[in-house]
C-alpha cells in the first residue's frame, strides 16, 4: 500500500472538506471537527516528512497525542491500528477491522449511534470482500445515513433532532479516510467523493 499517497490525499480532501465539515460540526458538536481534522492531516504530513515513522504511524502518533475532541483519540487509535497492521505485513482493512474494534472499545459506540463506526463498520466488512473501492462505498452510504439517525452517543446527543437532516462530520471524515484510499489503491475506478 502507497501509504505516503493516501496521506497526502486525505490532507488535500480534508482541506478542500473544511468548510463542509465544520459547518456540519456547528449543527451536531462544538464546531472544531474541520479544524481538527484538517490541523491533525498538516502536522501529521509535517511529522512523516520528517522521516522516522510510516505515514499511518504518523496519524497515529499526532491524532492520539496532539489533535483535541473526542474524534482526535478515536482516529488516533485507527491510525494506530493500521499502521501496526501494514508493519506486520497485513493489510489496511486488517487495521481498519483492528481500529474499529478499539474505537468500539473505548467509546462504546455502535451501528446506529449517529457516530464514525457507522461509516467504519460497513467500510470494514465492505473492505474484506470488495476491497477499497466497496470500502469507500460502504462509507459514504453508511456517512450519509446518519442524517437520518438521533445522535445517542457525542457531544451530537445533546442537541436532540436538531442535527438530524445533516450527516455526522466523524462519519463523513472516515468516508474521506476511505475514498483516499481507494483513489490511491485503485486510481482505474470512479470513486464517488464524500462532499
Amino acid at each position: 500500500m502507497n501509504q505516503e499517497a493516501v496521506l497526502r490525499t486525505f490532507a488535500r480532501a480534508a482541506e478542500d472538506a473544511h468548510a463542509a465539515l465544520t459547518e456540519l460540526d456547528q449543527r451536531s458538536g462544538d464546531g472544531d471537527f474541520g479544524d481538527n481534522l484538517r490541523g491533525g492531516l498538516r502536522e501529521a504530513v509535517a511529522r512523516f516528512d520528517a522521516g522516522g515513522t510510516s505515514a499511518f504511524g504518523a496519524l497515529g502518533e499526532v491524532f492520539l497525542d496532539e489533535v483535541g475532541g473526542t474524534s482526535g483519540p478515536l482516529l488516533g487509535l485507527l491510525f494506530t491500528e493500521i499502521a501496526q497492521a501494514l508493519d506486520r505485513g497485513g493489510s489496511f482493512g486488517d487495521g481498519a477491522r483492528a481500529g474499529l474494534a478499539a474505537i468500539q472499545r473505548v467509546g462504546e459506540a455502535q451501528v446506529g449511534d449517529r457516530t464514525l463506526v457507522d461509516a467504519l463498520s460497513p467500510a470494514v466488512d465492505a473492505f474484506a470482500t470488495g476491497g477499497f473501492v466497496a470500502a469507500a462505498a460502504a462509507a459514504k452510504k453508511g456517512a450519509d445515513h446518519t442524517a437520518e439517525l438521533r445522535a445517542r452517543m457525542g457531544r451530537a446527543s445533546y442537541v436532540g433532532d436538531r442535527a438530524k437532516g445533516e450527516p455526522d462530520p466523524g462519519a463523513v471524515g472516515i468516508a474521506v479516510l476511505f475514498w483516499a484510499a481507494a483513489t490511491v489503491e485503485s486510481p482505474d475506478a470512479a470513486v464517488e467523493k464524500p462532499l
